[in-house]
C-alpha cells in the first residue's frame, strides 16, 4: 500500500539525471564564458587601441603624490609636427589641466619646472652640494 511500484522510481531517476546533466553543462558552460571574457576584452581593446589617429602619441613623464588619492602629473602629447607638454591635476573624481607647456620648453625635472613655476630655486641634492664643494678648491 506505501510502497511505489518499481517503473515510477526507476522513470523520476532518469529524469532526474537529466537535469543534473543539464544543470552541469550550463555551469561549465557559465565558468567557460567567465574564463574566457578577460581575453575576448583584450582582444576588443587592441582592435579598438588600432584604430586610434595614426602619429599621435602620449606620454607620462613624470607623477607626483600630493594627497592620498591626488596627483600631479606631467604628461608629453605628441604629433608628428610637436610636442606638447600638460600638468595635470588628477583625483579620483577628476582630471584638470594646470598649465599647458609650451612646445619648445627642453625637458627638465619636475622638481625644477614647480619651482621655476612658483619663481623658487631649487634645492640643490646632497651629492651635488658636495661634489660643487670640492670642485671650488
Amino acid at each position: 500500500m506505501w510502497s511505489r511500484p518499481q517503473s515510477g522510481y526507476a522513470a523520476s531517476a532518469v529524469a532526474d539525471s537529466g537535469s543534473i546533466t543539464q544543470t552541469l553543462l550550463v555551469v561549465v558552460l557559465f565558468i567557460g564564458a567567465m574564463a574566457s571574457a578577460p581575453w575576448l576584452l583584450r582582444q576588443w581593446q587592441q582592435r579598438h587601441a588600432a584604430q586610434a589617429p595614426a602619429g599621435v602619441a602620449a606620454k607620462v613623464l613624470s607623477v607626483v603624490a600630493v594627497g592620498p588619492q591626488q596627483r600631479v602629473v606631467m604628461v608629453e602629447i605628441a604629433t608628428e609636427q610637436e610636442k606638447t607638454r600638460l600638468v595635470l591635476g588628477v583625483t579620483a573624481q577628476n582630471i584638470s589641466c594646470l598649465h599647458v607647456l609650451p612646445p619648445s620648453v627642453a625637458p627638465v625635472s619636475f622638481a625644477h619646472a614647480v619651482a621655476q613655476a612658483t619663481h623658487a630655486t631649487p634645492a640643490t641634492p646632497v651629492g651635488n652640494a658636495k661634489d660643487a664643494s670640492h670642485a671650488s678648491v
